[in-house]
This record gives structure tokens, sequence and C-alpha cells, in this order.
């Protein structure tokens, strides 16, 4: 295990400095257009754009990574997430940061792409949930170190926006530096999320509602903070405790998880996650130590929600389907997170910032309610129970794959 982590050393420190950058970027955007004067409706649909072009990476990546291999992709999205960094900084206006952070997003899916599926490429099937686990941790210690480094300097300066640009063009260095053998080139996926739907219609539904609450929530979480009188180092420190109650709770839930049906773990996180949006809409105002403890147990319960959600997908189909699900899985996030920041900011732009933990409420409750009805139609669990993927060839395919939810008795009628 040690010598495969030392193996993939240089693409884990390439992603630690990356998302580093991007938790610098996550908090500083929301902040300086707000004090730029944007409207909270502008802010969110800055937000969105990020996800637009995050799903437009969805589809192209793959061909890029087919076209040009892993290393040179990873260096397009570094020097295309620089680039679009360094242009926020230089002209500060609505429509110039739409078009930046659409080109952002589209960067961020191909450097993720390159990272994740060169980890996967490298890891063993013993090794593989031990490499990824490093990964997730490394992933959010690195989103808590930018977060921090927010209060590191003014937020109306150039000088943050230089710093996270810095970050990208140095996570180059790790990666272009390794010896490791590229991946080979793979079959660009097909993307079919009603067909995964008829599969596992919690784990489809799961993403989408991860996508329009934890969008907003990173969209907006720090314009909500500043709006309730937190200083720079209190707005960062707002942030990690955020980051940190979701990566505290990643393993605990997981394996709690693999214990029973996931659906009811789903459906407790978000009953619990509901029930804390209520509680900082009520106790917002009540100080920074009762706001910083309802947050960080805010991201305990809402933070873990994907990994759910996307695990419950897995669950029903076989390791051969697992690129082209994932695949599915991450471009639906990514659609309905390019609505959540709009939506929320409609929201708050009417009711108030605090208003933001009651549309991520609504969100969970609704999927409470989607996962009991699940639950507790007898025609469904048969359905999920019976429906599996089996892969079949269809002409005209690239891959040559075709997914299949009929289960054996149905082929036979």
């Amino acid at each position: 295990m040690r010598n495969q982590l030392l193996s993939v050393a240089a693409i884990l420190f390439s992603a630690a400095i990356f998302i580093a950058g991007n938790g610098l970027v996550g908090t500083l955007i929301p902040v300086r257009a707000s004090l730029a004067g944007f409207s909270n409706v502008t802010i969110g649909v800055i937000g969105s754009a990020y996800f637009a072009g995050f799903v437009v990476g969805c589809f192209a990546g793959p061909r890029l990574l087919a076209r040009a291999g892993h290393s040179r992709t990873f260096a397009v999205g570094a020097g295309l997430a620089a680039a679009t960094t360094l242009l926020q900084s230089m002209y500060i206006a609505p429509t110039v940061w739409i078009l930046m952070r659409a080109g952002f997003g589209f960067a961020a899916a191909s450097l993720y792409m390159v990272i994740e599926s060169w980890l996967n490429e490298r890891a063993s099937n013993e090794a593989r949930g031990r490499i990824f686990a490093a990964y997730m941790t490394i992933n959010y210690a690195s989103v808590m170190i930018g977060q921090m480094l927010f209060s590191s300097n003014q937020p109306t300066s150039f000088t943050l926006f230089n710093l996270a640009a810095a970050l990208y063009a140095l996570c180059l260095i790790p990666m272009g530096l390794t010896t490791l053998p590229q991946p080979k080139a793979a079959e660009v996926p097909r993307l079919r999320p009603l067909r995964l739907y008829r599969i596992s219609p919690v784990g489809v539904v799961g993403c989408i509602a991860v996508g329009l609450a934890n969008s907003a929530l990173w969209t907006l979480a720090p314009v909500f903070a500043q709006d309730h009188g937190l200083t720079r180092t209190w707005l960062a420190t707002f942030m990690s405790v955020l980051t940190f109650g979701g990566a505290v709770v990643q393993l605990p839930i997981g394996r709690l998880s693999d214990r029973m049906d996931r659906r009811y773990v789903i459906a407790a996180i978000c009953a619990a996650s509901a029930a804390l949006g209520v509680m900082l809409y009520l106790f917002a105002g009540e100080g920074r130590n009762i706001l910083l403890l309802l947050i960080g147990a805010f991201g305990i319960t809402a933070l873990p929600f994907y990994g759910l959600s996307v695990a419950h997908a897995n669950d029903r189909i076989p390791r051969e389907a697992f690129v082209e699900v994932s695949a599915t899985l991450l471009m639906i996030n990514a659609l309905a997170s390019c609505f959540g920041p709009t939506l929320a900011a409609i929201v708050i732009d009417r009711f108030g910032t605090a208003s933001l933990f009651l549309y991520t409420a609504t969100i969970h409750v609704a999927m409470m309610l989607f996962v009991v009805m699940r639950i507790q139609t007898r025609e469904a669990l048969i359905g999920e129970t019976r429906d599996k993927f089996e892969m079949m060839p269809q002409q005209g395919s690239p891959a040559g794959l075709e997914l299949d939810p009929r289960g054996p008795e149905d082929k036979a009628a």
C-alpha cells in the first residue's frame, strides 16, 4: 500500500495544490463580487456559470484525453484555470466574470478527470479504496488550506487572485516531473441518465438534490457570512469549519452505510440537514460561536450526501459499468448545479441571506420524502432488487456497450 501511495505521490501533490487554489477562489469570488456591488442574483449566476462550464468539460474532457493524453490535458486545464483567474482580477465586471467562471469550470472538469482516472488506473483492486480515501482526505485538507489563505490579504486587492493563479501554475510541476507512464486512451463513455434512473432512482435524484443544494451553499455561504458581520479571518474560519465537518464524518458515515440499506442513511442525513438549515436561519444572529457550531454540524450532515448517492447507484451495477455510471452521475450533478446558485440567489435576494439555509432545507426535505416513498413502495423495492446492469453489445456504439436494466426473468418474458 505504501509503495502504491508513493507511486502516485506526484498526482496527489498536484491535486493538493490545485484544490487549495479552488478553496481560496471559492471563498474569494462571492466576497469580492459582493464588495464590488454585484447583486445576489448576479453572484448566483456567476456560480452557475462555473457548473455550466463543468458540464461542457464532462463531455469534452474525455475526448481531449483521448486526443492529447493525460499530461497535456492537465497542462491545458491548469493554464486555462490560471488565465481565467488572472483575468477576473483585471476586469471587475459581471459579464467578464460569468465568462471566466464558465471557462474555469471547463478547466476544472478536465483536471479532475485527469487526476481521478490516473489514480484509478494506477491503483490495484486491493488498494483502490485506500488510495481514493487518501485522495478525499487531501481534497478536504487542501480546500481548508485555501479557505484559510483568504484571510492573508484584502479581498479587494489583486493579491489573492494572483496567489490562486500561482497555485494553478505550480500544480503543473509535480505532474510534469512524474515518470509514471500515462494511462492508455480509453473509449469515450456514453451518458444515459434516463436508463440509469430506471436502475437507481435514489442515486440519480440524490445527485440532482446535491447539485441544487451544495452548489448554492458553496457559492453563497461566504455572502451569508459576510452579511452577518464576520471579518476576513472569521469568514475564512466559517468556511473551513463547514468543510472540516464534512471531512471528519466521511469515513464513519461510509462505514455505517456499508452495513445497512444506504437509503436509510440518506434519509437520515437529509432530515438532519433540513433541521440544521432551519436552525441556521433562526439563530444566525445569535453570535459567532453559535454560528460556527451550527455550520460545522451542517457540514457533517450535508457534505456526505453526494458520496452516499453515488455509492447507492454503484451498488446496483457491475464493475464494467463504473466508468459510464460515474461520468453520468457527475454530469447529472453538474447540470443540477447550474441552477442551484441562481435559484438560491433569487430566494435570498427576496428573503435575506439567511434564507439560503431554508432553500437547502426545502431540497433536503423533498429528498427525504422521495427516499421514504421509495423505501415504502413494495413494487419499487422489488423492481430495484431485480434491476441489474448487463453489458450488451450495441451496433454503432464506440465502446460497444449497452446498459440493460432488465433482469433475467424480464428477458425470458
